[in-house]
């Protein structure tokens, strides 16, 4: 099995509030990025308030970078891709969270290093960062109020990047279970199309076909398991024996002159 793809570090370019980068920090552990870097915080680092809005997501805050220049800052990226609601005057794809974290989930399947850049609250990116970038990330959000916290674009391509590794099925309820095979299944089918049909089930005659239709649909959906066929096969046998059952007594009782008696 392939290792989890590298995620993408954070870039913040001139973080401001203290709060909003334990913010930060803490939505990249939620989503499993640790890799944070800083370009001139406004108030320097370390700054304690940050810590303290992380709510015990030390880890990212524990080792992020801090650097002068957004270009030593992201200088080790193979895949730089700018956050903002303003693509500018630069001629870059524009990508929603979603396709962009399909993209770089690509990259780092190549073991490449990728990076999400975030510019500051006050003014976000600047037309020469964004020229560092292979594309523009944009959320989709209403045109009325286009500003976002920090921690909320971020948040949202975290997101993103986590669907894109573990957008999988759950595990089976109980995994052990073998699925049943087509052929189990029509065995399945038949079975219970030929003892309703004997009991006069399907009536009338010209809408045999649909509700045979609707029967294997509506068990097709179930995903049955090779076992639960199997139970529910002894549970037509049952049924079907009992039928059986009811019918011999009655005839039995006839036979005997305990049934209805006759007329006249």
């Amino acid at each position: 099995m392939s290792a989890t793809p590298q995620p993408p570090c954070v870039i913040l370019n001139e973080p401001q509030l203290a709060e909003n980068i334990g913010a930060v920090a803490r939505v990249m552990a939620n989503f499993g990025l640790s890799d944070l870097r800083m370009v001139r915080p406004r108030d320097g680092w370390p700054q304690p308030r940050a810590w303290a809005s992380a709510s015990g997501a030390d880890w990212p805050l524990d080792n992020a970078r801090i650097f002068d220049r957004l270009e030593d800052a992201v200088g080790d990226l193979q895949r730089l891709y700018a956050t903002t609601a303003r693509p500018r005057e630069t001629r870059l794809p524009i990508l929603t969270p979603l396709e962009a974290a399909g993209e770089l989930h690509a990259a780092a399947g190549q073991e490449l290093t990728t990076g999400l850049l975030f510019g500051g609250e006050r003014a976000g990116l600047e037309t020469a960062d964004i020229a560092l970038c292979q594309a523009i990330v944009t959320i989709p959000i209403d045109p009325r109020l286009r500003s976002l916290n920090l921690a909320q674009a971020v948040a949202l391509n975290a997101y993103e990047w986590r669907m894109a590794i573990a957008n999988e099925p759950p595990p089976a309820f109980r995994e052990e279970a073998e699925p049943a095979a087509q052929a189990e299944l029509i065995g399945l089918y038949e079975h219970l199309e030929g003892e309703l049909e004997a009991s006069g089930f399907f009536f009338p005659p010209e809408k045999t076909p649909s509700m045979v239709r609707n029967l294997r649909v509506i068990l097709a959906r179930s995903r049955l398991s090779l076992q639960e066929v199997r139970t529910l096969r002894g549970v037509i046998t049952a049924l079907t024996k009992g039928r059986g059952r009811v019918l011999a007594r009655l005839a039995k009782e006839r036979a005997e002159g305990r049934g209805r008696p006759e007329d006249g």
